[in-house]
């Protein structure tokens, strides 16, 4: 069991939600819950090195850096930090050390238009949702999230778009979500937030209020007692089971 409990600056306060109290929104992060990195784009540099680490290398590197950057954020920092602990952990396990090199893959790694994979039946899934509930966008981005999910084509699935950016806060910073929560109308109870990192996205959604699922794609909380999926569809079937 991770040491979650260390994780957070703001103390998450209870959903204001009730059996009499339907959910009305389902808010989504975008990196590496709707749109993944380009790794042909983003590793690039490591590639002309002559460097090829495979899928599996780089999602146990993920898995490492979550538990490592959750218990260092007792005091609930930006996720500015999560990009330069995986590439150290990714260029030691390569054997390759060049600070250059590190520095050029967490610049290209925050570039959001960098983040454009999208898996299979993501846009299915979201207009199925969207016949149920509100949907929207909370992210730590550069301002341009939106032409990104507008070039990926699901961006008319979303009423409302909230980009750090723009906003000027970045999560866990409760204001970001209730900045996205405003903008729909609707209380934080009434909503459920879903992205993949535990001291950014469920600490951060459960401090402002609202409901919280991880996205756990790569299985980095496989054994924490936290709600999570690993898929859309997951998503899609807790939601309907709540």
């Amino acid at each position: 069991m991770f040491p979650f409990e260390e994780c957070a600056r703001w103390t998450p306060r209870t959903p204001r939600y009730t059996e009499n109290m339907s959910l009305k929104a389902v808010f989504f992060d975008v990196g590496n819950t709707l749109l993944f990195l380009n790794h042909a784009v983003v590793l690039r540099p490591l590639h002309e090195r002559k460097l090829f680490p495979s899928f599996d290398l780089l999602e146990e590197i993920e898995r490492q850096t979550k538990r490592e950057f959750d218990s260092l954020q007792q005091d609930a920092t930006v996720d500015h930090g999560f990009w330069h602990i995986y590439y150290s952990h990714l260029l030691n396990k390569l054997g390759f050390a060049d600070e250059v090199l590190h520095a050029e893959l967490v610049s290209l790694t925050r570039m959001s238009a960098n983040w454009c994979q999208i898996r299979p039946h993501t846009r299915e899934v979201l207009k199925r949702l969207a016949e149920r509930y509100r949907l929207g966008i909370i992210s730590n981005a550069d301002g341009k999230i939106a032409e990104v999910l507008a070039r990926c084509g699901i961006a008319d699935c979303f009423e409302s778009i909230t980009d750090s950016g723009i906003v000027g806060k970045e999560k866990p910073h409760p204001a970001i979500f209730e900045a996205a929560v405003s903008s729909l109308g609707i209380s934080a109870g009434e909503s459920v937030y879903t992205g993949d990192i535990y001291s950014v996205d469920y600490i951060g959604a459960m401090a402002a209020g609202m409901q919280c699922v991880l996205f756990d794609v790569s299985g980095a909380y496989r054994d924490a007692s936290v709600t999570r999926v690993e898929s859309l569809e997951q998503l899609e079937l807790t939601l309907r089971n709540r």
